[in-house]
């Protein structure tokens, strides 16, 4: 612990730069070369981005400091975060499928970060939730190319579909920073 207070110190895996969570050649998120060509490439890497981010915030935890709620009163945690990100990812092909909605998959408001338990069976579940509820709006999504299109009951284009994605991942991404950092110190992009 640093200091005076009960806050963990700050640290970084990354020796380039200090700020940074690891060093460039070690971050998945880097790629060589030139950017993605054309407007759907780009949404579908800053989104592939920011999913990364959200699990890079969470490597190297145990399932009790994965739920840790460690910036009170919130009841915010990283298992949280992802639970939330796997519920969202459902109610999103909600939005843009017909028939009959899928219900949510932890039932009442709030269960997502409330049942966001430090339990290794939680956790795999939480995990394995999310990359179901990730490849079956990818491929939902992917049926649309035109990202003009308007699609589903709510007549959403696609294109505000993504960025709207890409959005919450990123604005959640933040909330990690805090979290992880209060959890063991750990800081950086």
């Amino acid at each position: 612990m640093g200091g005076m207070t009960d806050q963990p110190e700050r640290w970084t895996r990354a020796t380039v730069y200090p700020d940074m969570w690891t060093d460039p050649d070690n971050d998945p998120r880097e790629t060589d070369g030139d950017g993605p060509e054309g407007e759907l490439a780009t949404l579908d890497d800053y989104l592939t981005s920011y999913r990364k981010t959200l699990r890079m915030k969470c490597e190297g935890l145990d399932a009790e400091q994965l739920a840790r709620r460690s910036v009170p009163p919130s009841t915010m945690s990283l298992l949280g975060l992802i639970r939330h990100l796997a519920e969202v990812e459902r109610d999103w092909r909600n939005w843009i499928t017909l028939g009959e909605p899928e219900p949510k998959i932890y039932g009442v408001r709030d269960a997502d970060f409330d049942g966001a338990l430090g339990d290794q069976a939680v956790v795999d579940a939480s995990y394995a939730d999310l990359e179901r509820e990730q490849a079956a709006t990818d491929a939902e999504l992917a049926r649309h190319e035109d990202l003009g299109a308007r699609i589903g009951r709510e007549e959403i284009a696609v294109r505000e579909l993504m960025v709207h994605r890409i959005e919450e991942y990123a604005r959640h991404c933040g909330h990690a920073d805090l979290l992880r950092e209060c959890v063991d110190g750990r800081v950086g992009q």
